[in-house]
Formats: C-alpha cells, structure tokens, sequence
C-alpha cells in the first residue's frame, strides 16, 4: 500500500500538519509506504478551464494538461492506494491552495456523460482532516458540514470511498500576547492544544490505518 498526505496549510509543524503526518504514521504502522507533500512549497494554480482534460480524442484526455510543480504530484495520487488531505479551515473553507488543488485533482477525471462518470483508473480511499479554532458548535452554526460532505461527496463520486476527521477549538499561535487575537482565550487555548491535540493526533493515527487497512 502507498498512501500520500496532503498538507494544505502554509504552516508545516502546528494543527493540520501535525494531524496529516499522525495519519501516515498510522499508515506506515501497518505496513504502508507514504510520501508527505505542502501544498505551500509548490508553485501552481487552480483549473484554468481549458478543457483539454475533456477534448474528444485529445492527448490530454482525462489527465490535466498543465505542467507545474503539481502534476508530478497528481502522478503519484493516480498510481497510490490511498490519499490524507489536511486543510485548515478559513473564512468558512478550506484554504486556497486546497480548493486549487481539489480543482486539479478532481475535474480532469469528471466525465460529463449521463449519468455522471469518473475516469479514474481504480478506487482509493480518502480521508480528509480539517482544522479550525471555531468550536463543534459555532461550525455546525456556520454551515461548515456541508463543505465538509461536498468534498467527500466529490471523492466518493470520482475516486473511491471517503471520510473526515473534524478537529475544533485549536489553538492557533504559540503565544497569544504577541498578536491582537482577543476573541479568544489563551489559557483555554493552550489547555486544549495540550490536552485535546494528543487525542486528535490518535484519532487521525487510527484513520490513517484504516485507510491503508485491506
């Protein structure tokens, strides 16, 4: 099994990445090879909608055209079993480079035919992880679920099977003097980041072991 971890935050070691890297550790533990990419580190843009991916008999057909630092990534995810994309959560969605990177990943093996259909060569599982310092509650509020059910919808329709791992309340900065965050309290932050991190980081080890289990 090989099992490829996207990390969709600009930041490498806190919430996201962290959790993205707990997944393919479980993964590893149960006999998988993984490979880790940041989103950040690369240099490429969303779907430019040239349909070249969709041009009946085309050399494209199927694959996206661009060649950027993404398309050796979007290589291996058509070759692996089984594939971790880690996003926070800002204003209300994923980050920008996630969206980007869902566009590429996705539509080129959308086929509009009817019904729907996908090109994608076999079935993986996907796991998704999203992080954000809003509470459990403050995101249903805010209608998070149905971003979080459109993406695995999405890979359920194209890729193969999918699920997500939520986690709420982070904390967002080492210290929380050194910047104008007064909505939130540092203390509860800080107790949360100690005390309910690990628990997170066992709950996204265990998806990742279910991801690359048989």
């Amino acid at each position: 099994m090989n099992v490829i971890g996207i990390n969709g935050s600009p930041r490498k070691q806190w919430n996201t990445a962290t959790l993205v890297t707990k997944a393919l550790e479980g993964a590893e533990a149960v006999g998988s090879t993984t490979e880790l990419f940041h989103l950040y580190d690369l240099d490429f843009k969303g779907c430019k909608s040239c349909f070249a991916c969709k041009t009946r008999g085309g050399s494209s057909y199927g694959t996206c055209v661009l060649h950027d630092d993404l398309a050796p990534v979007l290589t291996k995810i058509a070759t692996a079993d089984a594939l971790v994309i880690g996003s926070p959560i800002y204003f209300g969605t994923v980050t920008g480079e996630t969206r980007s990177f869902l566009e590429r990943l996705l539509f080129p093996y959308l086929t509009y035919t009817v019904p729907y259909g996908t090109l994608f060569p076999r079935k993986i599982k996907t796991g998704f992880i999203y992080t954000m310092n809003v509470t459990e509650e403050r995101s249903k509020e805010f209608g998070y679920e149905q971003i979080f059910k459109s993406n695995e919808r999405y890979a359920q329709m194209l890729l193969g099977s999918a699920e997500t791992l939520c986690t709420f309340d982070t904390c967002q900065v080492d210290d929380y003097s050194k910047v104008v965050i007064e909505s939130f309290d540092p203390i509860h932050k800080a107790n949360r980041r100690a005390e309910v991190l690990p628990l997170e980081c066992q709950r996204a080890f265990e998806l990742g072991q279910r991801l690359a289990g048989e």
